[in-house]
């Protein structure tokens, strides 16, 4: 028999899983770590739901500790990356997935240039690709929402001015 709190946890999961993986996606190297990063997202979330105060919203503190776990990969990452060889030559589709070439070419190039930002423009433009207000993306990141205002004109600008040579 579950108990409350196993019953709070599948719900959060309900409703966030595939928020979750879209924030490990971008932070991960393909095709394996988005999975290992997901795992370690929900691992965090479920040890620390006791500790959820209720100060902000689910969404917003899943939110936060998915960026956290990932921002903490990525770092990690960054520091053995000299003693780790990834082999990011093998690429995974599922077999039942079609995807439109020239989507998949607009995504591959957003992704390059997202991986261009420094990580607090990309936790901000990952947060606002998943359709975020400012107000709570500002919860999320603990700026102002005129900050995110400001810091997301300026992505945008950064943005184009990479993607936009690519596509031409």
């Amino acid at each position: 028999m579950k108990n409350k709190s196993e019953y709070a946890f599948e719900k959060i999961l309900e409703d966030n899983t595939d928020k979750i993986y879209r924030i490990c996606r971008i932070y991960a190297v393909l095709p394996v770590e988005p999975q290992d990063l997901f795992q370690e997202v929900i691992y965090q979330i479920w040890k620390s739901l006791p500790g959820f105060k209720g100060n902000s919203s689910i969404s917003t503190w899943v939110y936060r500790i998915a960026l956290n776990v990932c921002l903490r990969s990525k770092l990690k990452l960054e520091r053995s990356s000299t003693k780790t060889v990834h082999l990011e030559s093998i690429q995974f589709t599922p077999v039942t997935e079609t995807r439109d070439e020239t989507e998949t070419l607009k995504y591959k190039l957003l992704r390059e240039c997202i991986s261009t930002l420094n990580d607090s423009d990309t936790s901000i433009v990952i947060l606002y690709l998943e359709e975020l207000p400012y107000k709570e993306i500002a919860a999320i990141t603990g700026l102002t929402e005129n900050h995110i205002a400001v810091k997301m004109k300026r992505i945008r600008k950064t943005l184009f001015a990479c993607i936009a040579p690519k596509l031409n």
